[in-house]
């Protein structure tokens, strides 16, 4: 049994955690910094051939590389978790809720540094694995961080805010975000469109595998979602990427699929915007704004998935036209659109990136009964588990015409980098998109705890039930901010590649473990496709592979890093 003195030395650790919070959590975050320089550095000797980063030695290394990108992701999350704290406490709103998500989630990603990172469900990185010894680990030993792990994510904060939880209306988010009042009033607007006319009917059109209305799509154009971040000056509201994260994780707590239709817009709009001549951005980007016309990405083959550079797809020149011919696959919302960004290949001569070029290939939208009835592309429905609201397909190309006047930017083989122009933006959106839907599994295992009764009470009161729902807030806080962080950079002008790879990551992560915790919560009936948390699950787990497979994303990232 501990003696009185171990029980002291208890309480004046928690007493100092609790009076010292934001001093503690700063210690602690500059004390495990230079275990990131440490792991790079260790990296870099492992990767770099003749000076420069060379992909077979990243390959070989792969876990290792890996792990740095899932390294340095932890300590930027805390990063931004810091910062969001050190804001909200400026203004004098740094409350209950929000100290202890502060010290939950300090003390529970130190002490995953310390006894394992899970990459994956099966794929634990430890500090070992990328070659860091005990010495470099010393920091994890420092007084702070050591206060952290043993006295930051303990039950009884746990239980203290999820009580609080249970306080707070079922509409809004656990703890204040940090954002602005325009971007919280534009939250609540979409929050109420997603209450009153998404969540009653989303699970219905999941079950019955049926497209989103289009009176809905009509709403969210009236609602400016789809011209969101497109320049007044070419009919949209020109405003910041920040608000597109709002709008994207407000509409996906509803559903995934709402939230998802404006992606399309966003992939598009971003492509003609980095890379389309005047003319294109006059004639699309109003269109694309007003959903007068649907878009859809046309990018990946069969045989290639996430290797673009290898695309077979050809275009070949015939007069003013194109001739396109090949085979696509996992386009989403294909049968409706009305334009294609086409990723295709001009020049027969490469085999890689450099021969690439992007179009904008217009076709006629289909209907149920015709779905592709433009000449020269055939289609077939892939069937899902879930990520259904707008289907996906396969498409096929044999012949098809496409106006000359339609090659993006007016100059062939600038498709690859037309399109890594958009990642950024993509991912960042991906990262909200993924909030949206772990703060959907949250809402509804939450409701299932309260009214579930086990043994005389209700679900929520058992400390493993009511711990999983404070983990979800928790991790759902630190990829907002995180997601917010990289949104800001982009609204900013800044390069950040890295930080949105970063968000990306850690919020698909995040939604996957939200949802399949609060499936566990619901039990059996979690596994029945009646109760919404089925869906979710489903939902949940596309978001690990597309825009980047977590994969692809932490190589991206570890090649950032280690160059």
């Amino acid at each position: 049994m501990p003696h009185d003195g171990q029980d002291s030395t208890a309480i004046q650790a928690k007493s100092r955690l609790d009076g010292e919070l934001l001093a503690v959590t700063s210690a602690a975050l500059g004390a495990v910094s230079p275990l990131l320089e440490r792991a790079t550095q260790l990296g870099r000797e492992r990767t770099v051939r003749d000076g420069r980063v060379a992909a077979d030695l990243v390959e070989a290394e792969q876990s290792a590389s890996h792990g740095l990108a899932w390294l340095a992701t932890y300590i930027e999350a805390l990063t931004q978790m810091q910062a969001w704290a050190e804001r909200l406490d400026a203004e004098g709103t740094l409350g209950e809720v929000e100290r202890l998500i502060l010290a939950i989630a300090f003390g529970e990603y130190l002490g995953q540094l310390a006894g394992g990172i899970p990459m994956s469900q099966g794929e634990i990185l430890r500090l070992h694995d990328m070659g860091l010894t005990r010495a470099d680990a010393a920091c994890l030993e420092h007084g702070e961080v050591r206060l952290l792990i043993e006295q930051g994510n303990t039950q009884a904060r746990r239980t203290r805010l999820v009580e609080l939880m249970q306080e707070q209306s079922a509409n809004v988010t656990v703890g204040r975000t940090g954002l602005d009042d325009e971007l919280e009033m534009i939250r609540e607007q979409f929050r109420r469109f997603a209450v009153e006319k998404v969540e009653p009917e989303a699970h219905g059109w999941h079950l019955r595998d049926e497209l989103i209305p289009m009176p809905i799509i009509e709403e969210m154009a009236e609602l400016g979602v789809f011209g969101l971040t497109i320049p007044e000056e070419y009919g949209g509201f020109g405003l910041s990427k920040a608000s597109m994260c709002v709008v994207s994780e407000e509409l996906s707590r509803g559903y995934i699929g709402v939230g998802s239709l404006g992606t399309r817009s966003e992939i598009a709009a971003e492509l003609i915007l980095c890379g389309g001549t005047e003319a294109q951005k006059q004639h699309w980007l109003p269109k694309i704004a007003s959903a007068e016309i649907l878009p859809t990405a046309v990018f990946t083959e069969p045989n290639t998935g996430s290797d673009l550079g290898s695309l077979r797809t050809r275009a070949v020149r015939e007069g003013d036209d194109y001739l396109v011919t090949g085979n696509k696959t996992w386009i989403t919302h294909a049968a409706r659109a009305h334009v294609m960004t086409l990723l295709a290949r001009t020049d027969p001569a490469t085999s890689d990136y450099k021969g690439l070029s992007m179009f904008l290939a217009e076709k006629e939208p289909g209907t149920d009964a015709d779905p592709f009835p433009t000449p020269g592309m055939t289609g077939g429905e892939i069937e899902v588990l879930g990520y259904r609201g707008m289907k996906e397909y396969e498409l096929g190309f044999d012949g098809f015409r496409v106006s000359g006047d339609n090659l993006l930017g007016g100059v062939e083989g600038q498709g690859f980098k037309q399109l890594m122009q958009t990642f950024e933006s993509a991912r960042i959106q991906t990262a909200a998109r993924a909030i949206g839907v772990a703060q959907s599994a949250l809402d509804t295992g939450l409701r299932y705890a309260q009214d579930r009764k086990q043994f005389g009470k209700a679900l929520i009161a058992f400390p493993r039930v009511s711990g999983k729902l404070a983990m979800m807030a928790v991790e759902i806080m630190i990829a907002r901010q995180l997601t917010y962080h990289s949104a800001r950079q982009k609204d900013g002008g800044k390069r950040c590649d890295l930080e949105a790879g970063m968000a990306k990551l850690l919020g698909a992560r995040v939604a996957w473990a939200a949802a399949d915790n609060a499936l566990q919560i619901h039990g059996g009936n979690g596994f029945a496709q009646e109760y919404a948390i089925s869906r979710i699950l489903c939902d949940a787990r596309i978001l690990n592979i597309f825009e980047g497979a977590a994969e692809i994303q932490a190589q991206v990232i570890a090649r950032r890093l280690l160059g």
